[in-house]
């Protein structure tokens, strides 16, 4: 700050200086004028102006010093209070922007409201003719055709849905309701929707449930294992998918474990980042990359840890911890 406010008066500093030595200059050309009084009148004036200096330089730099140690908000109650006319018009011109950004912000929350009630009535009217559309496809009796026509009304209803889910995912803490639920229940619900494309693909089930119940909320909880059954189907050819529940440590882990092409190594850590798709399958114009980060994002607001381990050619597991039960008051007063 003080190299700051040098160069800032370093115009009058100057000033003073060139006045100095012209008062010296004019005692050297003219003999008339005594050498030591001027002297001592240079040495008492550049010590009254070194202190006005640093008296200036403390009144005039609060004001800024209030301004960079303030944090880059619209919080204007932060605001150094004003010591000089100056000062005013800095402080008026941040105020009249912070009002306006208030203004332009207030305006896109308002635009974005409406884009996601729009978006979210346009999901619900386009579910009524997809249900409908489902009721028909079931009365095909070219089962070719049935097959073909089920696995893309299943790719629609599961875009459908992750929208639905991704919109609600920023006010999902408002939305939880927790209860005993019991793991069959949902784990056979989501299969029964894939029934149809897993008969597609020669893709099995074995489940094994040593731990059938959890608290959680049923409606995301299904929602994560739709996507975990979801990934494991799609990747999956000719195999048996694995689903176990055991507990350990009082707590219940649930396991999702296929036998399809695996994850490269390089692609772990970034399998539940948002948008991320393989990059050993670049030509997959299918995926979305929204799956499992949506799923991600749910666990962590249920408490739930999603891990997962793969190796290419031989399979993923996937694995859901829930909280301990212990940990279910900080689920609910959230």
């Amino acid at each position: 700050m003080i190299s700051k406010f040098i160069r800032e008066r370093y115009s009058w500093i100057i000033l003073f200086i060139l006045l100095q030595l012209l008062n010296i200059f004019i005692v050297f050309i003219d003999p008339e004028i005594p050498l030591k009084p001027l002297l001592y009148l240079v040495f008492l004036s550049t010590i009254l102006f070194m202190g006005f200096v640093i008296i200036r330089y403390h009144k005039e730099t609060r004001f800024y010093k209030g301004l960079e140690e303030r944090n880059n908000d619209l919080d204007l109650s932060t605001l150094p209070s004003v010591g000089s006319p100056f000062e005013q018009i800095v402080e008026d011109s941040i105020l009249s922007q912070a009002e306006f950004l208030k203004q332009v912000a207030s305006q896109s929350l308002m635009a974005l409201e409406e884009e996601k009630d729009d978006l979210l009535s346009w999901i619900h009217e386009v579910k009524t003719p997809l249900t409908a559309m489902h009721l028909m496809i079931e009365r095909l009796d070219n089962d070719t055709m049935k097959t073909q026509l089920t696995y893309e009304w299943l790719r629609i209803h599961h875009l459908l849905d992750q929208q639905l889910h991704q919109r609600r995912i920023p006010f999902i803490e408002n939305d939880l309701f927790m209860e005993r639920i019991d793991l069959e229940d949902i784990i056979f619900n989501e299969i029964k929707t894939l029934q149809s494309w897993c008969i597609q693909k020669g893709v099995g089930f074995d489940i094994q449930l040593d731990s059938p119940e959890v608290l959680s909320d049923r409606k995301w909880l299904a929602f994560i294992i739709r996507q975990l059954l979801t990934n494991a189907v799609k990747y999956s050819e000719s195999s048996d998918i694995i689903i176990n529940s055991y507990p350990q440590a009082d707590q219940v882990i649930l396991e999702v474990k296929d036998h399809g092409r695996g994850i490269d190594p390089k692609d772990i850590s970034r399998i539940f980042d948002k948008g991320f798709t393989s990059t050993t399958m670049r030509q997959d114009n299918a995926a979305t990359g929204m799956g499992l980060y949506l799923a991600k994002k749910a666990a962590q607001s249920l408490l739930i840890q999603i891990s997962v381990e793969s190796a290419l050619g031989v399979g993923s597991t996937f694995t859901l911890t829930f909280p301990k039960r212990n940990e279910f008051l900080n689920i609910t007063s959230m």
